[in-house]
């Protein structure tokens, strides 16, 4: 993709927010050809997003991207209206303050070209409470990624009660042409889906490990040799409808439903809390995985590449 090449007609970008999320964000587009202005007041963000963007690019490269002149162009500008100005899309990734995003997109909102896309990767505040700011909130729309964004292929495109079906599209299909597996929600809810499905399996991990039935190092290999593959192939409907044999779904729930809601039923009377004596044992077990966080994130990324190969999800597939 050359330089003056677009995806779904958009051709700048404009990043809000230079986290983990924003430059992960930032990496990616930058290696689909986009031009990339982050927007972010703290000092040293300049320094943090190229520093995330060079720990990102062997990641990239696998995946079958260009990563030569990477951040060729690639802009920094810390004054919003200025850094908006001749945007095609905004993907905004403040922190996850109502009344902060209100003012951030009010900002957005009075800079921005007309027809630019607006979408935000709260992870967890919906479309609509955040569009209470907008003039126009037809033209927000949750474009929520799973991180780290740059390899994680899921976003979850999640309108608000008035954002209009024109940027629900414009937003399905940029993600989809940018090389992202988007799905619409169909419903806001607090945390919206894969949040949601993560909470509820961490919270069951985190009871297990507090209960003394296995540790931290146990847990994290019992879910990646069982659940973790069995489900990046088929989901859990999918999954349990094998698992009903012939009889399908409909027999699963009629033979081993009632184990499970047994099971449900014990989950609910489990108090699970993040108090102080299981933030120290979790710390404590969380030293033993050993390696800094960057070698233990690049064999995650590894690790995360050779599934998206197998599963074709790559760019050279």
């Amino acid at each position: 993709m050359s330089q003056n090449d677009s995806i779904a007609g958009i051709r700048n970008v404009t990043v809000v927010g230079g986290g983990v999320i924003g430059a992960s964000w930032t990496a990616l587009f930058l290696a689909r050809g986009l031009s990339v202005t982050v927007s972010d007041p703290q000092p040293g963000v300049d320094e943090a997003v190229r520093t995330y963007v060079a720990q990102a690019t062997p990641a990239l490269k696998a995946l079958g991207l260009d990563t030569a002149s990477l951040t060729a162009r690639l802009s920094f500008e810390p004054d919003l209206a200025a850094a908006v100005r001749d945007a095609d899309l905004v993907q905004e990734n403040g922190p996850e303050r109502l009344e902060l995003k209100h003012e951030i997109w009010q900002t957005i909102e009075g800079s921005a070209p007309a027809g630019a896309l607006f979408a935000t990767s709260t992870s967890g505040i919906p479309a609509t409470e955040i569009a209470t700011a907008l003039r126009d909130p037809a033209r927000l729309v949750v474009g929520h990624p799973f991180n780290p964004p740059h390899l994680v292929p899921l976003v979850e495109v999640v309108p608000g009660a008035r954002t209009s079906q024109e940027t629900v599209e414009r937003a399905r299909a940029f993600y989809r042409d940018l090389g992202k597996r988007p799905q619409v929600v169909r419903k806001e809810v607090p945390g919206f889906v894969a949040n949601r499905l993560q909470a509820a399996i961490f919270r069951e991990c985190v009871h297990l490990v507090t209960e003394g039935v296995v540790t931290m190092a146990e847990l994290d290999d019992i879910v990646t040799s069982s659940i973790g593959q069995r489900w990046a192939v088929a989901g859990p409907f999918r999954s349990f409808h094998l698992g009903g044999g012939e009889g399908g779904l409909p027999h699963f729930m009629s033979h081993l439903g009632v184990g499970m809601e047994r099971r449900w039923a014990d989950m609910v009377k489990e108090k699970v809390a993040f108090d102080e004596a299981t933030r120290q044992l979790l710390t404590e077990q969380a030293e033993e995985f050993g390696g800094t966080v960057d070698e233990l994130a690049a064999e995650r990324d590894r690790r995360q590449i050779a599934v998206m190969r197998a599963l074709g999800e790559t760019f050279d597939a």
